[in-house]
């Protein structure tokens, strides 16, 4: 990973790096930018309902032009997000992580994490989930939260490899979770 040295330390942001995914596509992981509207708008419409349950903890048919915008024109500072592209056909996103600092709490963030899912199982979660853990880290942001489906293992075995400890605290059919980042 290749961090832009020449600005602040509040600033950087993580340039594009390649990844290999275990079934030998390659993708790469970019920040994400305003120009990516339509295309996140696509990746989340080509998800599976299983998927789009598990990530949006309920049925969600589309983006909005006003969540499009807050997910897509972001600081990199309070609000933190990556995407996977496929490296034969950038215009595809098949990855998405992201954190949103608590502004009651500045050193804890939520964070989600989606695949699409011809790409889930192949380790696109888990590399996203430490990159954001590491832009985490050089912004002083020390837990990331999340709400979850119980049902959700794929998620909770991500967030466990990337925490140095895991907290989950069960609430009915949704897990309330804290992952304590590694220094």
């Amino acid at each position: 990973m290749r961090l832009v040295t020449d600005e602040p330390l509040r600033r950087r942001t993580v340039g594009f790096v390649e990844f290999q995914l275990t079934n030998g596509t390659d993708v790469v992981i970019r920040p994400i930018r305003p120009d990516d509207k339509d295309r996140l708008a696509v990746a989340v419409a080509r998800l599976s309902d299983e998927s789009v349950r598990k990530r949006f903890l309920s049925p969600k048919p589309r983006l909005s032009g006003t969540e499009l915008r807050y997910l897509t024109e972001i600081d990199y500072v309070d609000h933190w997000a990556e995407v996977a592209v496929l490296k034969q056909d950038p215009e595809a996103i098949v990855g998405v992580a992201r954190w949103i600092r608590d502004e009651h709490d500045p050193q804890a963030a939520e964070a989600a994490i989606v695949i699409g899912d011809p790409f889930q199982g192949q380790g696109l979660g888990r590399r996203l989930g430490l990159n954001i853990a590491d832009a985490a880290r050089l912004r002083d942001v020390r837990r990331f939260t999340a709400t979850m489906l119980s049902d959700n293992v794929a998620a909770q075995r991500l967030f466990a490899a990337i925490s140095e400890r895991l907290d989950v605290e069960h609430d009915g059919a949704t897990d309330e979770i804290t992952a304590t980042l590694a220094a």
